[in-house]
């Protein structure tokens, strides 16, 4: 499989760092996030995972390869630079959607693995079908599953005014603080999508650990408010994907362009400088998401790059992915996602 299955395939089938400490720390404190949002709704491919993929996937992580640990324990981790034993994952679900309750949450409690929920809490108030109520998220939180803020109304963030991101924020807060009797710690920008001006409202929210929904491996060097997810549907969750995705390790870069995950040019230059203790870069491949053709890489020096998309890209979220297969066959993984307005 490793010898098969390009570059141009694996980033086919998926979607601002910091300076980073080093590769030895990065080795060391490094871990793969999952993201799933249903769970058995097979009306809903583009967001569900079937059944019989979930439980491959649930058979792959408890084999004994794996270490699954709470996704506040990672983020703990990366902040305080306590090395994470190798192939450790963490389990994330956004949306609360009652699939997570009748399905997911049985299978992950019979295998003994922890998991977070990113919640919206509107249409939990509203009733919505097919979400979760207060009751059953009350039963999660009782049973050890944690609760990550996804704000109240899953709104567009980047499009959205600073006054209305502040308060979909705060309305969740007092929504959990009052059914839940928590603040959650953990923050998911809804749809991945954010900006500098969206990162500093997450902050002043006080919230120092926050994700998105761009495909990498965190490492202790990211920046901690806009942490990688690997994203998983019918279409993209075959057990070989996985298989790949959780063997993963990070490409440490630094000095990323732009540095704003908000767009004003649709054929921006994407620039990154990778950690030279990575050695052999001569086989790194860039694709961007809806593309056809490979991007076209410049390397400017010895370990930075420059990356074009083949295409302009077109409105809405635009994912740039790059890759490097190592000696061992266990691909380092980096990618960034952007909003271009529509």
């Amino acid at each position: 499989m490793r010898n098969v299955l390009g570059a141009a395939v694996l980033l086919a089938l998926v979607g601002v760092l910091a300076p980073p400490p080093g590769i030895a720390r990065a080795q060391e404190n490094n871990a793969v996030v999952l993201m799933y949002h249903r769970f058995g709704e097979e009306r809903l491919p583009s967001t569900n995972i079937r059944l019989d993929q979930f439980e491959a996937h649930i058979a792959e992580l408890t084999s004994g390869a794996y270490n699954v640990l709470p996704l506040e324990d990672v983020a703990k981790a990366l902040k305080d630079g306590t090395p994470l034993p190798d192939r450790t994952v963490a389990i994330t679900v956004d949306d609360a959607f009652v699939s997570i309750y009748t399905e997911a949450w049985p299978r992950l409690r019979e295998a003994g693995l922890p998991f977070t929920v990113f919640v919206s809490t509107d249409p939990v108030d509203e009733g919505h079908n097919g979400y979760m109520t207060w009751d059953q998220l009350r039963e999660l939180v009782a049973a050890g599953v944690s609760i990550g803020n996804h704000t109240a109304s899953h709104l567009h963030m980047a499009d959205a005014s600073p006054e209305q991101n502040a308060a979909a924020i705060a309305r969740s807060r007092e929504r959990f603080q009052a059914e839940l009797g928590i603040d959650p710690v953990l923050f998911a920008y809804p749809y991945g999508e954010a900006s500098l001006e969206v990162r500093k409202i997450v902050v002043n929210a006080g919230f120092e650990t926050a994700f998105g929904q761009h495909s990498g491996v965190t490492f202790m060097g990211h920046d901690p408010l806009y942490l990688p997810r690997f994203s998983f549907n019918e279409n993209f969750g075959g057990i070989d994907r996985f298989r790949l995705i959780v063997n993963a390790l990070p490409l440490p870069a630094r000095d990323v362009t732009p540095a704003d995950m908000m767009l004003d040019d649709n054929r921006p230059a994407f620039g990154f400088t990778v950690d030279p203790a990575v050695g052999d870069l001569s086989r790194l491949n860039c694709f961007v998401s809806g593309q056809v053709n490979p991007a076209t890489i410049q390397r400017l020096g010895d370990t930075r790059f420059e990356v074009r998309a083949d295409e302009a890209l077109r409105p809405g979220r635009n994912r740039f992915n790059c890759t490097l297969l190592t000696k061992e066959g266990r691909w380092r993984w980096f990618g960034m996602q952007y909003y271009l307005p529509k």
